[in-house]
């Protein structure tokens, strides 16, 4: 049977560091504020005209074909997750494909944000399952800090967001002790805007409650972006903390059964557990709940903050560039996030 195994994998992370006590002369927090909280003790930005989502992805993908013994030419396919795109549209795939000179191949931008990567790898398992692609470029990158409220109004969100990507390449195999096994994805909207960017939207906000009968055509036109949504920061993502948390702390658990029980396998057969870096806290519980030793879980929240769809890719590279994955490994990737989306993939090295 042939299956999908990660053969190269990379990452990029800005040179800029931004530590808790840097944010303090922006907003009312402290770092132990952040940390009691989060975990975090320090985040990278990109630098703000230089770099961009892309161009991140670009770097880590660079690494990621290398490792792979391959070049940009050879890459059939290319799945981008990010919730930071740099244009509206179109998406980041098409960029990367330009930037890196690559052929006319496909390019697909999955918008699942903190799942973001998982769900890409899922896809592109699928493809590459199927037999219709040989290498396919998975890459997850994210450039939060331009799009951040800076203020102490925006602190519970601000703090907590970094900017990096990750990549992998992935190639069919038939072997038996190495590929991706199963992948796991599952979504509730029914909470849709308790962690979401409204704006800029086709959904009209505030206006929804009100007939466009007594808009002219050019109030209507300014519904997308007006200086009213700017005045009142409606342009900065939203989210509600403890909700969030305890939804997470319920999904992330049930998710990495889900994998484990498909392939027969427990918690105590997992070599590594490769949690979307959301908050250590969220992290430490889940570890708490499937009875795992801090050796089986690897968490670097504290120092790149939570970098959504690059959040995955991150650490298990880094994980892997750190000795902590050989091959053979029995490794569980797992996310949660807006949407409600979340997801997981057991794989082995």
């Amino acid at each position: 049977m042939t299956r999908s195994r990660i053969a190269g994998i990379g990452m990029y992370v800005p040179e800029q560091v931004v530590t808790n006590q840097d944010l303090t002369k922006y907003m009312e927090t402290s770092d132990a504020w952040i940390q009691e909280r989060t975990g975090i003790k320090e985040r990278r930005y990109a630098h703000r005209t230089e770099e961009t989502t892309t161009t991140m992805g670009v770097e880590a993908a660079k690494i990621a074909i290398e490792r792979a013994g391959i070049t940009p030419q050879d890459i059939d396919f290319i799945v981008f997750a990010t919730l930071s795109p740099d244009y509206y549209f179109p998406g980041c795939g098409v960029l990367v494909q330009r930037a890196m000179k690559m052929k006319e191949i496909g390019a697909l931008d999955v918008r699942n944000q903190c799942s973001g990567f998982v769900y890409a790898l899922s896809v592109a398992d699928q493809f590459i399952r199927g037999g219709m692609y040989k290498n396919v470029l998975v890459i997850g990158s994210e450039k939060h800090s331009f799009g951040l409220d800076f203020s102490t109004r925006g602190r519970n969100v601000s703090v907590i967001f970094g900017d990096g990507a990750g990549a992998v390449v992935l190639q069919p195999t038939t072997s038996d002790n190495q590929g991706i096994l199963s992948t796991h994805l599952h979504s509730d909207g029914e909470s849709a805007e308790i962690l979401a960017m409204y704006n800029p939207g086709t959904h009209a906000n505030h206006w929804m409650e009100q007939s466009l009968a007594a808009f002219d055509e050019a109030e209507i036109g300014q519904m997308f972006m007006s200086h009213e949504m700017i005045d009142k920061a409606q342009n900065f993502p939203f989210m509600d903390g403890p909700s969030v948390f305890k939804k997470a702390v319920v999904k992330f658990p049930e998710v990495i059964m889900e994998a484990l029980d498909a392939n027969g396998c427990t918690p105590a057969d997992l070599k590594l557990l490769i949690p979307h870096q959301a908050n250590l806290r969220i992290a430490q519980f889940v570890q708490q709940k499937l009875g795992l030793s801090e050796d089986q879980v690897y968490n670097n929240i504290q120092k790149y903050g939570n970098t959504t769809a690059a959040s995955v890719p991150l650490a298990l590279c880094e994980a892997w560039q750190n000795g902590k994955i050989q091959e053979g490994d029995l490794v569980c990737l797992a996310a949660f996030g807006s949407g409600f989306t979340w997801a997981s993939a057991l794989l082995k090295w």
